[in-house]
Order: structure tokens, then C-alpha cells, then sequence
């Protein structure tokens, strides 16, 4: 299973919603057009617009390095705009560079598909 998934919570600052979504449609645009190996990218809102969250599926490690690489000008800013949390879904690879603590990495343990299920 090499395939890496990603799940990021934003809580947006009060009155930073429309600069939030501008971010994230230069995001999404970045995706579809220089990304090769992104799966999967969609983004969330809670009924009141205050809280998002981001679910991204990736070929794997490689494909998602190439993501953070291509985006990675966009964090800044994001960071500037709502508190990031999340979580990263995926076998260990030296090549993760995770934060200490953010994200979370939680390994596979039951996957429909894979041997033994």
C-alpha cells in the first residue's frame, strides 16, 4: 500500500473566509494543472463557514512531496488566515519531513483489498 492520504482542519480566522477560499482555489487550480500523482483533493466547509477540511489522496510519498512542493508558497499565507491541524494516513517512509506533532501520522492496521482482509 503505497498510497499516502492526507486530511487537513482549518479553523479560519473571523473575516478571513473570502481569502481563505481565493487560497484555495489557487490550490485547487495548482492541483489540477502541475500535479501528476494527486488522487483525490476536496475541500469542506461546515455550515457556517468557519471550519473547512481538506481530503487529499496522493499515488504515494512521491506524488505528495511533488503536491507540497507546487503548493508550498500557498502555506504561509494559509497559516496567516486559519489554524491548520491534520493528519497523514500512509505507511512511514523516510521521505516524510511531518512537523513535530503536526501532522499526526497514523499507520495502516485494517485495509479493505489488501492481503489477510
Amino acid at each position: 500500500m503505497d498510497e499516502i492520504k492526507g486530511i487537513a482542519r482549518a479553523r479560519i480566522h473571523p473575516g478571513r473566509l473570502d481569502d481563505y477560499k481565493r487560497l484555495c482555489a489557487e490550490a485547487m487550480e495548482i492541483v489540477r494543472t502541475r500535479d501528476r500523482g494527486t488522487l483525490q483533493y476536496e475541500i469542506y466547509f461546515n455550515h457556517d463557514e468557519t471550519e473547512a477540511i481538506t481530503f487529499e489522496r496522493y499515488r504515494d510519498i512521491d506524488a505528495a512531496i511533488e503536491h507540497f512542493a507546487n503548493i508550498g508558497h500557498l502555506m504561509e499565507p494559509l497559516l496567516a488566515m486559519a489554524t491548520v491541524t491534520g493528519e497523514v494516513l500512509g505507511t512511514p517512509s523516510p521521505k516524510m519531513q511531518l512537523g513535530d506533532g503536526e501532522p499526526k501520522l497514523f499507520t495502516p492496521w485494517l485495509v479493505l483489498g489488501e492481503p489477510g482482509d
